[in-house]
């Protein structure tokens, strides 16, 4: 048999079949798993495995597990003795598999030479060709990613920089996976003759024989093989090595999660610099440099897709009287940016047509609404919500189009959907659904949203708590833990559906929305988007001339604005919330309204005159039974008095707070509780730090950030470090105060800004001595 000792062939075939194999270990452990009506979540809980390491074994991302693993998923999806040995078998057979998930950048230029970036990427198919080498090792490799993030581009170039690994030959199969995909056989048949088996060898063999064929050749010598743009398993699993010294590179939209004994690289969008980086090399860096904000702004506008990024390109370069500016008012319509992204015969849109194509009824029409998802990510429960199915259902559908390569999921069992990806999505929504049917999923999804938001932000309202036993959510909130999680993680889509209401003139829905969240907002106090929630309510709450309601969201709205230092505008909102409570008649609000004011005149140094306001806040709330409420009118008080130099009145009146939640039966429980206690405590470490007190100040502030930790509220926990901080350092205790100030500085963006500057002043002080 004669070889072809070629640095390069190229290999085509034409239409072709697909092959079905055996159930993989993670298709067995996703079906046990919606068998038993369990989320990813609840079987993490139930089995002590993690919900990445879940994810990523039912994608086929990973490495089957050990057996210890095996057992506790067994034990968590409740499996009886055949169950369990049937997935311990499927896992047994699985191994050895090497599924490797690396996010990346890639650059998608038609000809490897000005290749840009993909460093981490390359080195690991260099680590492939490393392992290959030494030989008797499997070294296949999938490379997947959605439409135009340059899978073909890294694969080629991997291949030429590692042609000299492999003297026996690279070669390098197109199989027209999206388009017209080439019959495995008639791939199968030219590959080898590429490598120079005779015909007359080849007539001698079936299909069988002749697969057989290929894995002992890549067995025996050293080839490089890229199978490019594969359409499914079945196309290339008969093309396969199965061991011995050669290197597998498939490309495909698809991450062919069904192959065993395969390494994965998924690939997505690029870096920002890269992208940007990219963009210098096809302009040349003086046109670039010249307008090297547009530049910015095109590479965003591409979604850092590189074939976006290679149009875009092409387009200034044959424009040369074009400014990039130009091109980013082009780019900055929505409705046209895809139509914009053409050069030539090469469309943006037209890659992901092609695999909009392929998808089923049910995934196509998935992929159309979720481009209304008004946040960055999603999880499954989204696409129950627009289409009015269930979770599984949902997952099941959107796990269709992860394999399409037309949504990304993430390790945290999230799923993105890219933004030009998301155009295209809605192009095709406003093209292919009714307006009606289009309009119904919107409201679907927001109202879903914000009935969801209700009932996580009431587990933190007083005379509320857990959601009614009647309540049926996409999602679980069976604890105060699961709702805080989900307000927080979900915040940009449920906030993105308060601005939708409150723009429908959906009033009441906008005014219950946010007054659920009175006191979850104290969790999450440096949010930023507080002031925007509250002024919309507030508004709402004057559509529907309810002057209770205006006066409560008046209130929260100056609460917000004093979060964020705006304090003259604070006690505007709240002499508007005064007036609206007195027309209400409602003590509380009243009360409020002063409490309110009283803090922002604090600090802006009015301190009598927020110590007046406070102690008549006392006696409203006093006089309406509100104890809610009155702990923070004590509590702003007793700060007014340690601040007109009154410590030992100050620290009178915190401790009545502190005595007032220890008490048997006290009517404060729960977070509100133990947020009044944290406060409290710390306020007390200052109440001693200002009699130079210092001892009885350190312990207090100990107490205060162990409870402020426990809860959860991270810039209070900075910001009693910084004050432990400084007690420490009247104490002498140097080194315990570094490593406090250390702790506050690396709470970041959730610590004030004022208090991370005299951290870290107090820390440069510390060092220089």
């Amino acid at each position: 048999m004669t070889w072809r000792n070629t640095p390069y062939s190229s290999v085509e075939g034409e239409q072709g079949e697909v092959v079905s194999g055996e159930k993989s270990f993670g298709v067995v452990l996703r079906g046990l798993r919606q068998r038993g009506r369990l989320t990813m979540e609840e079987l993490a809980e139930a089995s002590g495995v993690s919900v990445r390491a879940i994810g990523d074994m039912e994608r086929g991302r990973s490495r089957v597990p050990q057996r210890r693993t095996v057992v506790a998923l067994a034990e968590g999806l409740g499996l009886a003795d055949a169950e369990r040995e049937a997935l311990l078998a499927a896992a047994r057979a699985a191994r050895p598999t090497r599924a490797v998930a690396v996010a990346g950048t890639v650059v998608p230029p038609r000809s490897v030479g000005d290749f840009t970036g993909r460093e981490p990427e390359l080195a690991l198919l260099r680590e492939a060709a490393e392992r290959a080498r030494a030989g008797g090792e499997v070294s296949v490799w999938v490379v997947s990613g959605p439409p135009g993030c340059g899978k073909t581009t890294l694969a080629l170039k991997a291949a030429a920089d590692l042609a000299e690994e492999f003297p026996d030959g690279l070669f390098v199969v197109d199989l027209h996976g999206v388009d017209d995909p080439v019959d495995t056989g008639e791939a199968l048949l030219k590959l080898l003759k590429a490598l120079g088996v005779s015909d007359r060898r080849l007539a001698q063999e079936d299909a069988g024989g002749r697969a057989g064929l290929l894995r002992a050749l890549l067995r025996e010598h050293r080839c490089l093989v890229v199978l490019d743009n594969a359409r499914d398993e079945g196309q290339v699993r008969a093309l396969l090595p199965a061991g011995g010294r050669s290197l597998v590179l498939v490309t495909s939209r698809r991450p062919l999660t069904g192959l065993e004994d395969v390494d994965r690289l998924a690939l997505s969008e690029m870096t920002q610099d890269e992208a940007v980086d990219l963009l210098r090399r096809i302009l040349g860096e003086e046109r670039a440099d010249a307008e090297a904000e547009a530049v910015a702004q095109v590479a965003e506008l591409c979604g850092r897709l590189p074939l976006a990024l290679r149009v875009a390109g092409n387009w200034l370069t044959v424009r040369s009287g074009w400014t990039v500016d130009h091109l980013v008012r082009r780019l900055a319509d929505e409705e046209r940016r895809l139509g914009a992204l053409a050069a030539g015969d090469v469309r943006v849109e037209a890659a992901f047509e092609l695999s909009y194509r392929q998808l089923t009824g049910q995934a196509a029409r998935m992929l159309r609404l979720l481009s209304l998802v008004p946040g960055p990510d999603m999880t499954a429960a989204y696409g129950a919500a627009l289409t009015a199915t269930g979770v599984f259902e949902a997952e099941d559908v959107m796990e269709e189009l992860v394999e399409a390569g037309l949504l990304q999921a993430t390790f945290t069992g999230r799923y993105q959907l890219h933004d030009l990806l998301r155009l295209f999505a809605r192009a095709r929504l406003s093209r292919e659904e009714e307006p009606g049917e289009q309009e119904a999923a919107d409201d679907r999804l927001r109202t879903w949203l914000l009935e969801t938001a209700v009932v996580a932000g009431r587990w933190y309202k007083p005379k509320y708590g857990a959601p009614p036993s009647s309540w049926q959510g996409l999602v679980p909130l069976e604890s105060a833990e699961q709702a805080r999680a989900w307000l927080q993680s979900e915040a940009p889509a449920w906030l993105a559906a308060l601005r939708s209401a409150a723009h429908r003139g959906e009033h009441t829905q906008v005014v219950e929305t946010t007054y659920a969240m009175e006191w979850f907002c104290d969790l999450w106090v440096h949010w930023g988007h507080w002031p925007e929630a509250f002024r919309l309510a507030g508004e709402a709450a004057t559509a529907l001339d309810d002057p209770y309601m205006q006066a409560f969201h008046l209130n929260m709205y100056s609460w917000a604005l004093s979060c964020e230092s705006r304090y003259r505008e604070a006690i505007e909102r709240a002499h508007e919330a005064l007036d609206c409570a007195r027309r209400a008649q409602d003590a509380s609000q009243q009360a409020s309204a002063l409490a309110q004011a009283a803090w922002a005149q604090a600090e802006l140094g009015e301190v009598q005159e927020a110590a007046d306001k406070s102690l008549a806040s006392i006696c409203l709330y006093e006089e309406a039974d509100d104890r809610e409420g009155w702990l923070g009118a004590m509590f702003t008080y007793g700060s007014s008095l340690r601040m007109l130099g009154r410590a030992e009145e100050s620290l009178i009146q915190h401790k009545r707070i502190i005595t007032f939640l220890d008490a048997p039966g006290c009517p404060v429980s729960g977070h509100l509780a133990d947020i009044y206690r944290a406060n409290t405590t710390r306020a007390l470490g200052r109440g001693y730090a200002v009699l130079r007190r210092w001892r009885e100040a350190a312990d207090h502030y100990r107490d205060a950030v162990v409870q402020s930790n426990r809860i959860g509220i991270p810039h209070i926990e900075s910001s009693t470090l910084l004050h432990l901080g400084e007690a420490l350092i009247e104490l002498g205790e140097a080194e315990e105060a570094r490593s406090c100030l250390r702790q506050a500085l690396a709470f970041g963006d959730a610590a004030d800004s004022k208090d991370l500057k005299t951290a870290q002043k107090l820390l440069d002080s510390l060092s220089a001595e």
